[in-house]
Formats: C-alpha cells, sequence, structure tokens
C-alpha cells in the first residue's frame, strides 16, 4: 500500500516555479491560432491548448495536450508516491472560468519503490470554461502548470491566449481532437461495471465489492482517492463470487484528526480494456 502525498511535493515545486518567473520577469505566453495554440516547450516535453467556440449557454469546451518526451511521465489528478498533478487557472478579473477539468485513465507506473499515477505517453485532457457573458470576441489568458518527470521532476508553467470567438460551423480539427479526448475518459457506473457495496472498518480497511464486466479475466485495477493528496492503491484479498469481485485496500496514515463522516471519496476501477469511476459517500 502506497499513499499519495503530493502537497508538500507540489507547493515545493510550485513556489520554485512561481518565484523563477516572478524573479525573471518572464512567463511564456504562446498565442493561439485559431482555436489550438503554439506548442510550449520543456526538457521533459511539450504542451497546448485546444478549444471549440462557445456554445449558447457560454460554455467552451476545451483541452490540454500533453506530449511527455520519450522516458519522461506527466500526472494524474492524484500522482501517487510523488509528483505535480496538473492544473488550469484563468486569469483573474476576466468573465470567464474553469468549469472542470478531466482526466482520461492513468496507469500505476513503477519506478524502484515509488509507485507514481500518470502516463508515459501523450495524453489530453478534455475541460470546460465558462462565460458570464455571451459577449464576443473574448480574450483570456489560461495557464496550465504539470509536472514533468523522468529522473527528477521539473515543473512546467505555461500562459495561453485563446480569443473565444462565436462561429456557426465548428472547427473540425479542434472537434476531432475534443472527441478523441472524451473516448479516452472512464466510463460512470453501469448495470454491468459499478460499486456494489464498500464499507470502511476500524482496522482502516476498505471493503469492496465490484461488478466487473464479463470478459474480464485478470483482478481489476483499484485506485481510491480519499483527501486532497491522498490516493490509496494497494489491494488485498481479491477474489470472485460468483459474478462479482471482492477485494480489501488498505488505508493508513490519514490526516490527523481527520473524521471520515460526512465525506466522498473516489475510486477508479480498471477491468481489462475499461475503467469506471465513481464516488464512495461515507455518511
Amino acid at each position: 500500500m502506497r499513499i499519495a502525498k503530493r502537497i508538500n511535493v507540489w507547493a515545493f515545486f510550485r513556489f520554485r516555479a512561481l518565484a523563477a518567473v516572478a524573479a525573471t520577469g518572464f512567463s511564456w505566453v504562446a498565442p493561439a491560432h485559431a482555436e489550438i495554440t503554439e506548442w510550449a516547450y520543456n526538457e521533459g516535453g511539450r504542451m497546448r491548448l485546444v478549444a471549440l467556440p462557445p456554445n449558447a449557454d457560454g460554455i467552451v469546451r476545451g483541452a490540454l495536450q500533453i506530449e511527455p518526451s520519450p522516458g519522461w511521465i506527466t500526472y494524474w489528478k492524484e500522482p501517487g508516491d510523488a509528483g505535480i498533478p496538473p492544473q488550469l487557472l484563468v486569469s483573474p478579473g476576466t468573465e470567464v472560468g474553469l468549469r472542470k477539468l478531466d482526466y482520461p485513465v492513468p496507469k500505476r507506473i513503477d519506478n524502484g519503490s515509488l509507485r507514481d499515477i500518470g502516463y508515459d505517453h501523450p495524453v489530453t485532457l478534455p475541460f470546460e470554461l465558462s462565460m458570464k457573458t455571451a459577449k464576443s470576441p473574448l480574450k483570456v489568458v489560461v495557464s496550465a502548470f504539470i509536472g514533468l518527470c523522468r529522473n527528477i521532476c521539473i515543473p512546467f508553467q505555461a500562459d495561453f491566449t485563446l480569443t473565444l470567438t462565436s462561429l456557426e460551423a465548428t472547427p473540425v480539427q479542434e472537434a476531432i481532437v475534443l472527441a478523441t479526448a472524451q473516448a479516452t475518459l472512464p466510463e460512470a457506473q453501469s448495470t454491468d461495471f459499478a460499486v456494489t457495496h464498500y464499507r470502511l472498518t476500524g482496522n482502516q480497511k476498505l471493503h469492496l465489492k465490484l461488478k466487473i464486466p464479463p470478459a474480464t479475466t485478470a483482478p481489476p485495477q483499484v485506485i481510491v482517492t480519499g483527501p486532497h493528496g491522498y490516493a490509496f492503491f494497494g489491494s488485498e484479498n481479491g477474489r470472485r463470487e460468483g459474478d462479482e469481485y471482492l477485494l480489501d485496500v488498505a488505508i493508513e496514515k490519514l490526516p490527523e484528526g481527520y473524521h471520515i463522516q460526512g465525506k466522498r471519496w473516489g475510486i477508479l476501477v480498471i477491468a481489462g480494456d475499461r475503467a469506471m469511476e465513481t464516488s464512495l459517500a461515507f455518511n
């Protein structure tokens, strides 16, 4: 069992990155070309933004494309034992806000005694922006902050300028990028893939009962995201019972004074070529 403690790691790298920007007075700004920005480069890889025009409700669907260099990785929303999760920030004082940032299905990446959760290949993270008014065109700066790691972690920050303009037609290239990204996201619970029962006991074991797809032959991979900065992915006592799969996840070293009553945790289950994500409410 491993616990992701990224709060201090994140804060350290974010402070270092922002301090460097402040000291030099320089921040990468990538101008937008239509609704696809230029690439911003770093030793560990590159990234850019893709965005569709605002819809009638002022919602802008977009995506952060990250391409790690060979041998490098980037991270999921909970990075594992160490690492920096992707972050998006819309420049304050504008009429645009970030509604959500979604994460494709990650993989567990073992590096010696460390276990990371992330991507060792190009990945596209869909997001949504909301415009307070339908005013068009509107320029907005979106800052992306990610970690790219090989033997060391390098914080990578870039500012991208998007020109949000309503169009009657949907740009084909951008739409294809977003549709492809949506297909990489975990699915919601369904009749053949779900968490059917869960219980946290006093010995800090999370007992799970899963309905997994019938064609699944290998044991499912389970990642539980608890308090902010914590991930648990050490499965024990896995076994089939009919069309269900039972297993335990060890929950250790929660924050001091943490009370689970009324909290909601996340869970990602990867079974074969399918993945499902939902939440666990502890009432």
